[in-house]
Parts: structure tokens; C-alpha cells; sequence
């Protein structure tokens, strides 16, 4: 059998300058063009504001991270969200007198109890850790039959 060489830490991106990696370069690169168009168009006190807003933002944009990812896939997933939830709620509003119907009837029906067949106890799964672990070699006991308590 062939053996392959498996490449780790593929998360880890590339570094241009010391610590600063491509993305982060790009960004601020973008950024300072954002600031030079500033520089051309406004006056400078102008400018001084514009440059603090731009940079503040590509700089922000460039190197915070929001539970370790950068903070342009949090906003990606911020502006997704709000596109399309994933939880959906139904609030139904009951007329007034659906509500008093709800209150006049005191009984309420709860479902049926469901039992499903393959209850697995503790010392089941161990038994099926055993099974796993050794390959299949051990089979196993038979499961006694389930007693009338357990049924219930």
C-alpha cells in the first residue's frame, strides 16, 4: 500500500511581512488607496477625519478576530443570517375566545408514551465497546430477555 504524505496546518495562511499575512496586506493596501483618493478630493481637515474613519476601518478589517476567525467572515455570516435564518418561529395569535375555550376545558390529552425497541443500557454499550475494539473477535453474550418492570 502507497503511502502519502499528508500536509498539516492547512488553516494557516501565509506570511508576507513578519507577522502580517496576504490577506491582511491586501487589505491595508486597499485601504490606503482608499485614503490616497481622499487625500486628492477633500481639503485637509477633511481629510484628517476621512483618514482616521478609512484607516480605523482597514486596519479593524485587517487584523481583529471575532472567536479566532477574521472579522470579514463574521460580518459575511452577520449579513447571511439576516438574509436567511436558519430558526423559523411561529407565534400564532388566538383570538379572545379560542383562549377562553383553552381555559373552560381543564383536561388536557398528552400523547402516548413512544418506546423504542433498542433501549441501550450501560453495560450494553460497554459490551459494544469490547465488540468494536477487539475487531469482532468477541461476539458477545446474549441480551436476557427484558422483564416485565423494564417494559413499563
Amino acid at each position: 500500500m502507497q503511502q502519502f504524505v499528508v500536509p498539516q496546518f492547512i488553516d494557516v495562511e501565509d506570511k508576507v511581512i513578519g507577522p502580517v499575512t496576504v490577506r491582511q496586506f491586501i487589505i491595508v493596501l486597499v485601504g490606503g488607496g482608499f485614503i490616497f483618493v481622499a487625500y486628492k478630493l477633500a481639503d485637509f481637515t477633511l481629510f484628517i477625519f476621512e483618514f482616521v474613519l478609512i484607516s480605523a476601518f482597514f486596519f479593524g478589517l485587517a487584523f481583529i478576530k471575532i472567536n479566532g476567525r477574521p472579522v470579514h467572515y463574521f460580518l459575511l455570516n452577520v449579513v447571511q443570517t439576516f438574509k436567511r435564518p436558519r430558526l423559523r418561529v411561529w407565534q400564532k395569535l388566538f383570538s379572545i375566545s379560542e383562549l377562553k375555550g383553552y381555559s373552560a376545558s381543564k383536561v388536557v390529552k398528552l400523547p402516548p408514551q413512544i418506546r423504542t425497541k433498542n433501549k441501550v443500557r450501560a453495560s450494553r454499550l460497554a459490551e459494544m465497546s469490547l465488540i468494536v475494539d477487539t475487531g469482532g473477535v468477541y461476539q458477545g453474550e446474549k441480551e436476557p430477555p427484558m422483564s416485565s418492570k423494564e417494559l413499563i
